[in-house]
C-alpha cells in the first residue's frame, strides 16, 4: 500500500470541496464526512466568528450561542492572529447580503 503525505491528503480533501456544485451538494458532502458533533462544533464556530467580527460582547456570544469562553477567545485569537480568511470570507458575505 502507497504511502500519502499529510500534505496529499489535505490537498486531495480540499480539492474535493472545491468541486462541489451547489449548497446541496456540500451539505451532503459534509454530512457524509462529518459527524453530526462536528458539524455543530463548525457551525458553532462560525456563528461565532460573525458575531465577533460584528463587535459583539462575550455574554451576549455565550448566550446566543452556547459557546464556551474558551471556545470563544480560541475564535477570537484566529480572526485577530490566523491566515485572515476567515474574517475576509466574513467580510464578502456580509457584502453580497447588504447587495440583495
Amino acid at each position: 500500500m502507497e504511502k500519502t503525505s499529510g500534505t496529499e491528503k489535505k490537498e486531495a480533501l480540499y480539492q474535493a470541496i472545491l468541486n462541489l456544485k451547489n449548497m446541496e451538494e456540500c451539505h451532503d458532502f459534509f454530512e457524509d464526512l462529518c459527524t453530526v458533533k462536528e458539524m455543530q462544533v463548525m457551525e458553532q464556530r462560525f456563528e461565532v466568528a460573525k458575531m465577533l467580527k460584528k463587535d459583539k460582547v462575550y455574554t451576549e456570544i455565550v448566550q446566543k450561542t452556547k459557546a464556551s469562553s474558551a471556545t470563544i477567545s480560541r475564535v477570537k485569537r484566529m480572526l485577530n492572529y490566523g491566515t485572515g480568511c476567515l474574517g475576509r470570507m466574513l467580510d464578502e458575505l456580509e457584502n453580497a447580503d447588504g447587495e440583495q
